[in-house]
């Protein structure tokens, strides 16, 4: 949309305490329109309907905040988005993970989709569609009132949507900890057209592993029933387009907003906004859970009793990127072996991992399992 232009018949519209109904001429009517309800609080069990509007229209952007920032509050609250009265939402995630940065952790960030600009707020600027009717929700699932609430929904209704215009959702998830020696789901599979928006990870590493590293993982993306990926990456950070290690860093499509080495705790972004990943009959994104160290380091972490699973081996004589296939051996690779010199040795492992997944689809309600209870969602924090 041109700056300077006025698309016909399409009117702004502002959701928030101050005007709950939306509607023209509804804004600012308590205390004689001297601010008299910007904010509210939320009770244990109680949900808020921030924005249940009829007809079309697109919401541009969403921001909120509160008093109590905690994580196990960020994770307590779910938000949940509903589209053209489908019975089940398209959105359902913690609030904190949602805006952004993963373990319900914040810090002062901007990037194309979420902001924060001093560390205590959360702003989203990822388009919405809808058709027929859009509802947003807040239910606080914590045992403590969270005071201090305060939100703001910026959207345009009367706008005429194409067929191909899809809708958006978002789904997290969290596995604590990870299977052994298979992959983590970002995206669970999801039939339909669509789009891959991107996603926020969380990795609480185990410290089992002695501070090791723990990203040696490839993204991998499958597209409908095809039996192998279709896109394969080459490492963690290599996916969020770093290398060799990850730091704190905060670009526009990709970042790491949390590298916490003392508590061993890492929150990360990819957005696939300049490199778009479509689909058109369905999509499922993981990531390997992978670590690495030098042999020495992996025996001693295996003689300990972590779970190990070496997978590839590279000499220390060799070049770093020669690495040795270790699982289409006929037999485990025993690294004990005398025979099997130093070397750097990638190996399957077990952390705690979480992610939410943006995306669009063709379909208006949700398409994948409830969101977890809230004790799953606080727990180890």
């Amino acid at each position: 949309m041109n700056l300077f232009e006025k698309p016909k018949g399409i009117q702004t519209r502002w959701g928030s305490f101050e005007n709950l109904s939306s509607e023209r001429s509804s804004g600012g009517l308590e205390n004689k329109g001297e601010k008299g309800h910007p904010s509210d609080h939320l009770v244990p069990g109680e949900t808020k309907t921030f924005l249940d509007v009829k007809g079309s229209g697109i919401i541009n952007r969403m921001w909120c905040t509160m008093r109590t920032r905690s994580p196990q509050m960020l994770r307590s609250l779910r938000l949940e988005i509903f589209w053209d009265d489908a019975e089940k939402p398209a959105v359902s995630c913690p609030l904190g993970d949602f805006f952004g940065i993963g373990l319900g952790r914040r810090t002062a960030f901007e990037n194309a989709l979420f902001s924060d600009p001093e560390g205590r707020s959360f702003n989203c600027f990822i388009p919405m569609p809808f058709r027929t009717a859009a509802r947003v929700t807040l239910t606080n699932e914590s045992d403590e009132i969270l005071w201090g609430l305060f939100f703001d929904i910026d959207f345009l209704i009367h706008v005429d949507h194409s067929s191909e215009t899809l809708y958006f959702h978002s789904y997290w998830r969290r596995e604590s900890p990870n299977e052994l020696g298979e992959d983590f789901d970002i995206l669970p599979a999801v039939k339909g057209n669509g789009r891959f928006l991107g996603c926020n990870i969380g990795v609480m590493a185990d410290p089992r592993y002695a501070k090791t590293w723990w990203g040696e993982g490839e993204v991998k993306i499958w597209f409908g029933d095809d039996n192998n990926p279709t896109l394969c990456g080459t490492g963690t950070e290599d996916y969020i387009g770093t290398g060799w290690g990850q730091g704190f860093f905060n670009h526009r499509t990709q970042g790491c907003l949390v590298a916490d080495g003392e508590k061993d705790h890492w929150a990360f972004y990819r957005y696939h906004i300049d490199d778009p990943v479509f689909f058109d009959e369905g999509c499922k994104v993981s990531i390997q859970t992978l670590g690495g160290a030098a042999k020495a380091e992996v025996i001693r972490i295996q003689n300990s009793g972590a779970p190990v699973i070496p997978v590839t081996f590279c000499p220390a004589d060799h070049e770093p990127l020669d690495l040795i296939p270790l699982l289409d051996r006929a037999q485990p690779v025993d690294l004990n072996d005398p025979s099997l010199p130093e070397g750097w040795c990638n190996f399957r492992r077990q952390d705690d991992w979480s992610a939410t997944a943006y995306f669009y689809l063709d379909a208006p309600g949700g398409v994948l399992p409830p969101l977890a209870q809230v004790s799953e969602r606080v727990m180890g924090l």
